[in-house]
């Protein structure tokens, strides 16, 4: 295997991962922000695609390069090869490729990847050292396995959405993919202990991840208030499901967000717009009677911040949790992001495009640099020839046999 034998033994102040192999089969968002994060890291990343269409986000480009913000989002630092696996030659070759691999990642619905050939038995049992990933929006076992889901429909059905939006509105599903987004932070955590626990005893194992568990653990203190008093949490809006005074409270300029709860934030507070007189009030000492009070305790803040603009309390609150509600471009520009790097600028070709940072952070061990999302099968060549040792020839051969692009 490619990094059973280089995992410890790795060159010093390299990236954590240097020397693991990952064979990535998954598109979309979970499983490539996932393999993103393992690049990030270090890891080898060799994207297998679809040799016409590729990875299902590429079709959203405007720019014509099959490079779009959804396909860039999520997919910089691999290498891209274009295998048919609806052929022979396509399988057999994945087949090889899997096995110079330290971990295999897909997620395409359970039992596609065993009609291919390429499913975790076969896969393990020609190497046992093997890391196999498979996410899925169900799991790869109960009586949801066959169907699809995406992460609006899952942030539906583990009634996450029945918590999101106004008060007297109706259910409100998050514009982001929060439930991909932990799915693939799961994923990568649960790669990062296999690959250790494979150090220690020398064996692989099988990582079944997907949305719907992902979509349960995440109702967290929601989901606990349900299984502790048996009443499910109702809508609330911008505010906490019970502690207060968090919630988008109005200036004389714009809205601003607090998130004061305990007695010392909540005393600091109201020392700051004046009102040292509320923590004594009876409806408001302590945080059981503020949040049984939370709509007058926020007509009595209200009255004190709408006497200055949002940049003035704002200034005013720097040591409290408390801040300024940003549009994306404001977010992306603010100086704390730009000085934690959290968006680079990096090469593609003869320009420059820009990125999201890594929220990876080491002092001893460096990230791998970061490298532009890959075209369509722009290092199919140098894959077959680097990991398998192919001539121009079988790589002409397999091309005109249509295996690869």
């Amino acid at each position: 295997m490619a990094g059973s034998g280089q995992t410890l033994g790795m060159t010093v102040n390299a990236p954590p991962l240097d020397g693991i192999r990952v064979l990535d089969f998954s598109r979309i968002i979970a499983g490539p922000l996932c393999t993103q994060q393992l690049a990030d890291l270090g890891a080898d990343v060799i994207k297998v695609e679809h040799p016409a269409t590729g990875d299902e986000t590429r079709s959203r480009s405007a720019n014509g390069d099959g490079r779009g913000a959804a396909f860039l989002a999520f997919n910089r630092s691999k290498r891209s090869i274009a295998i048919d696996l609806s052929t022979d030659g396509g399988q057999d070759l994945a087949r090889r490729l899997a096995n110079e691999s330290d971990v295999v990642i897909e997620n395409f619905r359970p039992g596609v990847m065993d009609r291919l050939g390429l499913g975790v038995d076969r896969l393990r049992a020609a190497d046992p050292a093997l890391i196999y990933v498979s996410i899925s929006a169900y799991g790869a076992s109960g009586p949801f396995a066959d169907r699809p889901g995406l992460d609006p429909v899952l942030q539906a059905e583990s009634g996450m959405m029945s918590l999101t939006g106004p008060i007297d509105g109706g259910p409100t599903r998050h514009p982001l993919s929060v439930i991909d987004t932990l799915t693939a932070a799961h994923a990568t955590s649960a790669i990062c202990a296999a690959l250790i626990g494979r150090a220690r005893h020398g064996g692989g194992d099988f990582l079944d991840l997907c949305l719907l568990d992902t979509a349960i653990g995440a109702l967290g203190n929601a989901g606990l208030q349900y299984l502790t008093n048996g009443k499910p949490p109702e809508r609330s809006g911008n505010r906490h499901l019970v502690a207060a005074p968090i919630d988008l409270f109005e200036t004389a300029t714009a809205p601003i967000y607090l998130a004061m709860a305990t007695d010392r934030l909540f005393a600091d507070l109201c020392t700051v717009i004046g009102r040292d007189d509320l923590p004594a009030d009876p409806r408001f000492d302590g945080p059981a009677a503020r949040s049984r009070h939370r709509d007058a305790l926020k007509v009595e803040i209200e009255q004190s911040l709408l006497t200055r603009s949002a940049e003035e309390w704002l200034a005013e609150m720097a040591h409290l949790p408390a801040g300024g509600v940003r549009t994306i471009d404001e977010a992306l520009h603010a100086p704390e992001v730009v000085e934690r790097d959290l968006v680079q600028v990096i090469p593609d070709g003869d320009r420059e495009i820009s990125v999201l940072g890594t929220s990876f952070k080491f002092t001893d061990n460096q990230l791998a640099e970061f490298r532009s999302p890959p075209r369509l099968a722009e290092h199919t060549d140098e894959v077959l020839a680097t990991v398998l040792a192919l001539s121009d020839d079988d790589i002409a051969l397999l091309r005109a046999e249509g295996a690869v692009r």
